[in-house]
């Protein structure tokens, strides 16, 4: 298993998979209908605290919000080292295209191309 930058990951199969799961479930997270889940369930550890429930529920609430925490936390991670792949990748073809036209170059050179892909222009026809 080599451990890449996830968005320097390409191809088919698990690694799209991922990629279109991790997508959905950002999505569903930024939503309000999250947030209401997640108040919800922070007022079930809050009730079950306070309604004095044996412990085995305290556990089970508290282990809910952990594990939520954590998948919330995997999925931030995920989301921030993409976006930090694409700024990234957009400031190299940005420097790459000043770099051509100060010495001169043709403005339809390699890394004008580079540019326009990386910030998905298409080119109409």
């Amino acid at each position: 298993m080599a451990l890449q930058h996830p968005a320097e990951r390409t191809g088919e199969g698990r690694t799209a998979r991922f990629e279109k799961l991790a997508e959905l479930a950002s999505n569903f997270t930024s939503s309000a209908v999250f947030s209401l889940l997640c108040v919800l369930l922070v007022a079930g550890f809050v009730a079950v605290h306070v309604a004095g429930l044996p412990t085995e529920w305290q556990h089970l609430a508290g282990d809910a919000m952990a594990a939520v925490s954590l998948l919330l936390l995997a999925l931030l991670k995920n989301s921030e080292r993409r976006a930090e792949h694409a700024v990234q990748r957009k400031l190299d073809a940005i420097a790459a295209v000043l770099l051509e036209q100060g010495k001169g170059e043709e403005a339809e050179g390699k890394a004008r191309e580079d540019l326009e892909s990386s910030i998905r222009m298409e080119k109409r026809l």
